[in-house]
């Protein structure tokens, strides 16, 4: 495996941004099985601070196209470049076709030396053990659509179809396509003092409108009789999965089965559907509990923790 790495490490290429050519990316990220919608271009254009790239050529015979790809979002601090996790970017690492251990290592081994600290998380597709690398482990849990609703709805734990009944009782509705703008209240709101800087709102935002006039974006928002918002969310869309992506929720909602009812909808709406719904999480056990009491289940992935600083300098947090 070892000389493997070794071709492939040079053979995979280091682009900065400018070097990039963007129809090979997104060609390669929407063929890769393991694609995700953060590794479009356009996601990362818009909520990466900086991206460049490590690419392995297709080779000559397919007009070098990009075999696999893997996005380096990267910033800068005290004169140190460092790679980061960008907002509302659960994962990234490497896409493409038949990726193995090996390729990942190559592609590892490929970061150039000048990034000398990693905060990184990778995808499902990546989920392997390499020796020299320290991965740890995360959670996510996706929940499979392609059963009709009342299979899925048998699927909920007792406590779900209670709250989602309450909801009802309550007279809350479900709305589809509200304004971005009042989602992002709530939503900012709810997170307080870990709140994403404001400018990760606006970027975000951005994207949607981005997404939605590509049809890959939808929100959701339930509603008291008195037209109160209690819950909303934003949904992305991209290889036969939908994100649950930015979540808010008021106080008040907690007592009225408002989340049940939002994530209820969706799931009624696309249900039947070759759509895989991801929960984008999650490490903290209430909120694993919750996706799993929906029938979700765990999709494993790996992120990592890397620090090349001197000794006196590892104290560097990005």
């Amino acid at each position: 495996m070892g000389a493997t790495n070794s071709v492939l490490t040079v053979s995979i290429r280091y682009l900065t941004y400018q070097e990039i050519d963007k129809q090979k990316w997104d060609t390669c990220i929407n063929n890769a099985p393991n694609g995700l919608i953060y590794a479009y271009s356009i996601y990362l254009d818009t909520m990466a601070k900086n991206w460049d790239a490590l690419v392995l050529p297709a080779g000559p015979d397919s007009g070098d196209d990009y075999e696999a790809v893997m996005p380096l979002t990267w910033n800068r601090k005290y004169g140190v470049y460092y790679l980061y996790q960008p907002p509302f970017t659960a994962c990234l690492g490497v896409f493409g076709r038949s990726l193995t251990e090996g390729i990942l290592t190559a592609f590892l081994q490929a970061v150039p030396p000048k990034f000398k600290y990693w905060d990184i998380y990778f995808n499902a597709g990546n989920f392997f053990t390499l020796p020299g690398f320290n991965l740890y482990e995360r959670m996510n849990y996706v929940l499979n659509l392609t059963y009709i609703y009342e299979v899925l709805y048998k699927a909920y734990r007792e406590n779900i179809r209670r709250n989602i009944k309450k909801s009802e009782q309550l007279g809350l509705s479900v709305q589809k396509n509200v304004s971005i703008t009042e989602v992002v209240k709530l939503a900012k709101e709810q997170v307080g003092k870990f709140s994403p800087a404001d400018d990760d709102f606006v970027r975000f935002k951005k994207l949607y409108g981005l997404l939605y006039k590509e049809k890959k974006a939808i929100t959701y928002a339930v509603y008291t009789k008195e037209k109160e918002l209690m819950a909303s969310a934003v949904f992305f869309f991209s290889h036969n999965r939908a994100y649950y992506i930015l979540v808010g929720n008021h106080p008040n909602g907690k007592t009225l089965g408002a989340s049940h009812a939002l994530i209820n909808a969706f799931i009624k709406d696309h249900s039947g559907e070759d759509l895989l719904l991801d929960f984008e999480g999650s490490d903290i056990n209430s909120l694993a509990f919750f996706y799993s009491s929906f029938g979700a289940t765990e999709e494993k992935y790996s992120a990592i923790k890397l620090n090349k600083l001197p000794a006196l300098a590892k104290w560097f947090k990005n």
